[in-house]
Protein backbone atom coordinates (compact mmCIF):
# COMPACT_ATOMS: atom_id res chain seq x y z
CA UNK A 1 0.00 0.00 0.00
CA UNK A 2 1.13 3.53 -0.65
CA UNK A 3 2.34 5.73 2.17
CA UNK A 4 -0.41 6.63 4.61
CA UNK A 5 -1.52 10.13 5.42
CA UNK A 6 -4.44 11.07 7.63
CA UNK A 7 -5.95 14.36 8.72
CA UNK A 8 -5.46 15.98 5.32
CA UNK A 9 -7.74 18.95 5.75
CA UNK A 10 -6.54 20.99 8.68
CA UNK A 11 -8.47 24.10 9.55
CA UNK A 12 -5.64 26.28 8.28
CA UNK A 13 -5.38 24.58 4.92
CA UNK A 14 -9.15 24.46 4.51
CA UNK A 15 -9.27 28.17 5.25
CA UNK A 16 -6.60 28.90 2.67
CA UNK A 17 -8.42 26.82 0.10
CA UNK A 18 -11.67 28.60 0.91
CA UNK A 19 -10.08 31.96 0.11
CA UNK A 20 -8.06 30.84 -2.92
CA UNK A 21 -8.99 31.94 -6.41
CA UNK A 22 -7.86 29.45 -8.97
CA UNK A 23 -7.42 31.05 -12.39
CA UNK A 24 -6.99 29.57 -15.84
CA UNK A 25 -5.96 30.77 -19.28
CA UNK A 26 -8.57 32.88 -21.02
CA UNK A 27 -10.98 31.16 -23.42
CA UNK A 28 -13.20 32.49 -26.22
CA UNK A 29 -14.98 35.80 -25.83
CA UNK A 30 -18.62 36.74 -25.38
CA UNK A 31 -21.02 39.59 -24.70
CA UNK A 32 -19.53 41.01 -21.51
CA UNK A 33 -22.15 43.75 -21.22
CA UNK A 34 -24.89 41.10 -21.17
CA UNK A 35 -23.69 38.19 -19.03
CA UNK A 36 -19.94 38.46 -18.73
CA UNK A 37 -17.14 36.53 -20.48
CA UNK A 38 -18.03 33.18 -22.03
CA UNK A 39 -16.27 29.83 -22.07
CA UNK A 40 -15.71 28.31 -25.53
CA UNK A 41 -18.98 26.34 -25.34
CA UNK A 42 -21.14 29.41 -24.52
CA UNK A 43 -21.20 28.93 -20.73
CA UNK A 44 -20.36 31.74 -18.37
CA UNK A 45 -16.60 31.61 -18.09
CA UNK A 46 -16.32 32.07 -14.33
CA UNK A 47 -17.71 29.44 -11.96
CA UNK A 48 -17.60 28.88 -8.20
CA UNK A 49 -17.65 25.29 -6.98
CA UNK A 50 -18.36 24.62 -3.31
CA UNK A 51 -16.99 21.71 -1.33
CA UNK A 52 -17.01 20.48 2.27
CA UNK A 53 -13.87 19.59 4.25
CA UNK A 54 -13.46 16.00 5.35
CA UNK A 55 -15.50 14.36 2.60
CA UNK A 56 -12.58 13.15 0.52
CA UNK A 57 -14.75 11.82 -2.30
CA UNK A 58 -16.04 15.40 -2.55
CA UNK A 59 -12.50 16.80 -2.47
CA UNK A 60 -11.16 14.64 -5.30
CA UNK A 61 -14.11 15.07 -7.66
CA UNK A 62 -14.04 18.84 -7.05
CA UNK A 63 -10.34 19.07 -7.89
CA UNK A 64 -10.88 16.76 -10.87
CA UNK A 65 -13.52 19.07 -12.36
CA UNK A 66 -11.49 22.15 -11.50
CA UNK A 67 -8.67 20.86 -13.70
CA UNK A 68 -11.03 19.66 -16.45
CA UNK A 69 -12.79 23.02 -16.61
CA UNK A 70 -9.60 25.07 -16.48
CA UNK A 71 -8.30 23.05 -19.42
CA UNK A 72 -11.48 24.08 -21.24
CA UNK A 73 -10.95 27.78 -20.60
CA UNK A 74 -13.06 28.37 -17.48
CA UNK A 75 -11.93 30.43 -14.50
CA UNK A 76 -12.67 28.28 -11.45
CA UNK A 77 -12.97 29.39 -7.85
CA UNK A 78 -13.20 26.75 -5.13
CA UNK A 79 -15.20 27.72 -2.04
CA UNK A 80 -14.52 25.53 1.01
CA UNK A 81 -17.34 25.82 3.57
CA UNK A 82 -19.42 23.64 5.87
CA UNK A 83 -22.57 21.99 4.54
CA UNK A 84 -25.10 24.50 5.89
CA UNK A 85 -23.49 27.66 4.47
CA UNK A 86 -22.75 25.79 1.24
CA UNK A 87 -26.43 25.10 0.63
CA UNK A 88 -27.29 28.64 1.69
CA UNK A 89 -24.69 29.98 -0.73
CA UNK A 90 -26.12 27.96 -3.60
CA UNK A 91 -29.65 29.08 -2.79
CA UNK A 92 -28.49 32.71 -2.88
CA UNK A 93 -26.54 32.18 -6.11
CA UNK A 94 -23.13 32.83 -4.53
CA UNK A 95 -22.00 29.25 -5.21
CA UNK A 96 -22.74 27.81 -8.63
CA UNK A 97 -22.10 24.08 -8.24
CA UNK A 98 -21.78 21.33 -5.62
CA UNK A 99 -20.71 17.83 -6.64
CA UNK A 100 -21.43 15.79 -3.51
CA UNK A 101 -25.02 15.98 -2.30
CA UNK A 102 -25.88 12.68 -0.57
CA UNK A 103 -29.56 11.94 -1.05
CA UNK A 104 -32.14 10.95 0.03
CA UNK A 105 -30.87 10.58 3.64
CA UNK A 106 -27.65 12.36 4.56
CA UNK A 107 -28.47 15.81 3.17
CA UNK A 108 -32.24 15.43 3.47
CA UNK A 109 -32.66 18.44 5.77
CA UNK A 110 -30.74 20.76 3.44
CA UNK A 111 -32.53 19.48 0.35
CA UNK A 112 -35.95 19.90 1.92
CA UNK A 113 -35.15 23.47 2.89
CA UNK A 114 -33.44 24.70 -0.27
CA UNK A 115 -34.62 22.45 -3.13
CA UNK A 116 -36.86 25.13 -4.65
CA UNK A 117 -33.77 27.31 -5.17
CA UNK A 118 -31.52 24.58 -6.56
CA UNK A 119 -31.20 22.56 -9.75
CA UNK A 120 -30.61 18.79 -9.63
CA UNK A 121 -28.02 17.90 -12.29
CA UNK A 122 -28.09 14.12 -11.84
CA UNK A 123 -26.18 11.40 -9.99
CA UNK A 124 -22.49 10.56 -10.42
CA UNK A 125 -22.42 7.59 -8.04
CA UNK A 126 -25.19 5.33 -6.76
CA UNK A 127 -23.74 3.23 -3.95
CA UNK A 128 -22.87 5.75 -1.23
CA UNK A 129 -23.37 4.43 2.30
CA UNK A 130 -23.16 5.76 5.85
CA UNK A 131 -21.44 3.23 8.09
CA UNK A 132 -20.19 2.43 11.58
CA UNK A 133 -16.87 0.61 11.51
CA UNK A 134 -14.40 -1.19 13.78
CA UNK A 135 -10.93 -2.66 13.19
CA UNK A 136 -10.83 -6.25 11.95
CA UNK A 137 -9.18 -7.43 15.17
CA UNK A 138 -12.32 -6.54 17.18
CA UNK A 139 -13.69 -10.06 16.78
CA UNK A 140 -16.64 -9.96 19.16
CA UNK A 141 -18.47 -7.05 17.48
CA UNK A 142 -19.82 -7.73 14.01
CA UNK A 143 -23.21 -6.03 14.17
CA UNK A 144 -24.52 -2.79 15.61
CA UNK A 145 -26.57 -5.04 17.91
CA UNK A 146 -23.27 -6.33 19.34
CA UNK A 147 -22.29 -2.89 20.66
CA UNK A 148 -24.91 -3.06 23.42
CA UNK A 149 -23.36 -4.07 26.72
CA UNK A 150 -19.81 -3.56 25.46
CA UNK A 151 -19.48 0.16 26.11
CA UNK A 152 -16.61 -0.41 28.53
CA UNK A 153 -14.60 -2.07 25.79
CA UNK A 154 -14.78 1.13 23.75
CA UNK A 155 -14.59 3.59 26.66
CA UNK A 156 -18.22 4.44 26.02
CA UNK A 157 -17.29 6.34 22.88
CA UNK A 158 -18.20 6.34 19.22
CA UNK A 159 -15.67 8.53 17.44
CA UNK A 160 -17.53 10.84 15.08
CA UNK A 161 -16.88 13.70 12.68
CA UNK A 162 -18.20 17.25 12.27
CA UNK A 163 -21.27 18.26 14.32
CA UNK A 164 -23.10 19.53 11.24
CA UNK A 165 -22.55 16.41 9.13
CA UNK A 166 -25.50 14.29 8.04
CA UNK A 167 -23.59 11.23 9.25
CA UNK A 168 -23.47 12.76 12.72
CA UNK A 169 -27.21 13.45 12.70
CA UNK A 170 -28.11 9.93 11.54
CA UNK A 171 -25.79 8.30 14.07
CA UNK A 172 -27.08 10.39 16.97
CA UNK A 173 -30.79 10.51 16.19
CA UNK A 174 -31.34 7.13 14.54
CA UNK A 175 -28.61 4.55 15.15
CA UNK A 176 -27.88 5.17 18.85
CA UNK A 177 -31.52 5.18 20.01
CA UNK A 178 -32.65 2.34 17.73
CA UNK A 179 -29.93 0.03 19.03
CA UNK A 180 -30.46 1.02 22.67
CA UNK A 181 -27.03 2.59 23.05
CA UNK A 182 -28.13 5.88 24.61
CA UNK A 183 -26.44 6.39 27.97
CA UNK A 184 -23.87 3.68 27.27
CA UNK A 185 -22.10 5.43 24.39
CA UNK A 186 -21.34 9.05 23.66
CA UNK A 187 -20.84 10.24 20.08
CA UNK A 188 -17.68 12.35 19.98
CA UNK A 189 -18.00 15.23 17.52
CA UNK A 190 -14.89 16.89 16.19
CA UNK A 191 -13.74 16.60 12.57
CA UNK A 192 -13.08 13.98 9.95
CA UNK A 193 -9.27 14.37 10.21
CA UNK A 194 -9.53 13.97 14.02
CA UNK A 195 -11.63 10.82 13.61
CA UNK A 196 -9.10 9.33 11.19
CA UNK A 197 -6.25 10.21 13.53
CA UNK A 198 -7.99 8.39 16.41
CA UNK A 199 -8.63 5.40 14.16
CA UNK A 200 -4.99 5.26 13.11
CA UNK A 201 -3.76 5.57 16.72
CA UNK A 202 -6.08 2.83 17.94
CA UNK A 203 -5.06 0.45 15.15
CA UNK A 204 -1.37 1.08 15.78
CA UNK A 205 -1.91 0.17 19.45
CA UNK A 206 -4.34 -2.68 18.60
CA UNK A 207 -7.00 -1.12 20.81
CA UNK A 208 -10.77 -1.37 20.25
CA UNK A 209 -12.35 1.64 18.60
CA UNK A 210 -15.65 2.31 16.85
CA UNK A 211 -15.95 5.15 14.34
CA UNK A 212 -18.47 6.75 12.03
CA UNK A 213 -17.41 6.24 8.43
CA UNK A 214 -18.86 6.07 4.93
CA UNK A 215 -18.38 4.44 1.56
CA UNK A 216 -16.67 5.30 -0.69
CA UNK A 217 -13.63 6.20 1.44
CA UNK A 218 -9.92 5.58 1.05
CA UNK A 219 -9.71 4.39 4.70
CA UNK A 220 -11.06 0.99 3.66
CA UNK A 221 -7.95 0.43 1.52
CA UNK A 222 -5.55 1.93 4.03
CA UNK A 223 -6.73 0.48 7.35
CA UNK A 224 -7.89 -3.01 8.41
CA UNK A 225 -11.47 -1.95 9.17
CA UNK A 226 -14.88 -3.45 8.50
CA UNK A 227 -18.44 -2.18 8.67
CA UNK A 228 -20.81 -3.38 11.36
CA UNK A 229 -23.96 -4.87 9.90
CA UNK A 230 -27.09 -2.81 10.41
CA UNK A 231 -30.07 -5.18 10.72
CA UNK A 232 -32.42 -2.35 11.73
CA UNK A 233 -31.41 -0.17 8.79
CA UNK A 234 -30.75 2.77 11.09
CA UNK A 235 -27.93 4.18 8.96
CA UNK A 236 -30.11 4.19 5.86
CA UNK A 237 -29.91 2.39 2.54
CA UNK A 238 -27.42 3.09 -0.23
CA UNK A 239 -27.65 6.68 -1.42
CA UNK A 240 -26.91 8.60 -4.57
CA UNK A 241 -24.22 11.24 -4.83
CA UNK A 242 -26.00 13.98 -6.74
CA UNK A 243 -24.70 17.15 -8.33
CA UNK A 244 -26.57 20.34 -7.52
CA UNK A 245 -26.44 23.75 -9.12
CA UNK A 246 -27.81 27.12 -8.20
CA UNK A 247 -31.21 28.06 -9.60
CA UNK A 248 -31.11 28.43 -13.40
CA UNK A 249 -27.72 26.71 -13.54
CA UNK A 250 -28.52 25.17 -16.95
CA UNK A 251 -29.36 28.63 -18.31
CA UNK A 252 -25.97 30.04 -17.30
CA UNK A 253 -23.97 26.87 -17.95
CA UNK A 254 -25.80 24.80 -20.60
CA UNK A 255 -22.65 23.01 -21.73
CA UNK A 256 -21.48 22.15 -18.23
CA UNK A 257 -24.98 21.04 -17.23
CA UNK A 258 -24.90 18.52 -20.08
CA UNK A 259 -21.50 17.26 -18.93
CA UNK A 260 -22.73 16.93 -15.36
CA UNK A 261 -25.78 14.92 -16.37
CA UNK A 262 -23.58 12.21 -17.88
CA UNK A 263 -20.77 12.31 -15.27
CA UNK A 264 -20.38 8.89 -13.62
CA UNK A 265 -17.67 7.23 -11.54
CA UNK A 266 -17.42 3.54 -10.72
CA UNK A 267 -16.33 2.20 -7.33
CA UNK A 268 -12.88 1.46 -8.73
CA UNK A 269 -12.45 4.82 -10.45
CA UNK A 270 -13.46 6.79 -7.37
CA UNK A 271 -11.43 4.59 -5.01
CA UNK A 272 -8.32 4.85 -7.19
CA UNK A 273 -8.69 8.61 -7.55
CA UNK A 274 -8.94 9.03 -3.77
CA UNK A 275 -6.00 6.71 -3.21
CA UNK A 276 -3.73 8.68 -5.55
CA UNK A 277 -4.79 12.14 -4.39
CA UNK A 278 -5.01 11.45 -0.64
CA UNK A 279 -2.35 8.81 -0.05
CA UNK A 280 0.19 9.40 -2.81
CA UNK A 281 0.15 13.20 -2.76
CA UNK A 282 -1.75 14.42 0.28
CA UNK A 283 -2.48 17.77 1.81
CA UNK A 284 -1.53 20.75 -0.28
CA UNK A 285 -0.82 18.63 -3.37
CA UNK A 286 -4.36 17.70 -4.35
CA UNK A 287 -4.01 19.31 -7.80
CA UNK A 288 -0.84 17.34 -8.51
CA UNK A 289 -2.55 14.14 -7.46
CA UNK A 290 -5.49 14.78 -9.76
CA UNK A 291 -3.14 15.58 -12.63
CA UNK A 292 -1.30 12.29 -12.09
CA UNK A 293 -4.56 10.31 -12.06
CA UNK A 294 -5.80 12.08 -15.18
CA UNK A 295 -2.62 11.14 -17.05
CA UNK A 296 -3.22 7.51 -16.10
CA UNK A 297 -6.85 7.65 -17.29
CA UNK A 298 -6.86 9.74 -20.49
CA UNK A 299 -9.80 7.97 -22.13
CA UNK A 300 -12.04 8.53 -19.11
CA UNK A 301 -11.01 12.18 -18.84
CA UNK A 302 -11.64 12.78 -22.56
CA UNK A 303 -15.20 11.46 -22.41
CA UNK A 304 -16.10 13.78 -19.50
CA UNK A 305 -16.50 16.67 -21.93
CA UNK A 306 -17.17 14.86 -25.19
Amino acid sequence: MRRIKTGRLTAGVAGLLAMSLFTAACGGGGDEADSGPKAPNGDKKEITIGWVSGWDDNLVTTFLWKKVLEDKGYTVKLQNVEAAPLYQGMAKGDIDLYLNAWLPVTHADYWKRYKNDLEDLGSSYGNAKLTIAVPDYVKDVKSLDDLKGKGGEFNGEIVGIEPGAGLTRVTETAMIPQYGLKGEYKLTKSSTPAMLTELKKAIKAKKPVVVTLWRPHWAYKTFPVRDLTDPKGAMGAAEQVRMLGKEDFSKDYPGLAAWMKKFKMSDKQLSDLMDVVINDYGQGKEAQGVNAWMKENPDYVKQLTS
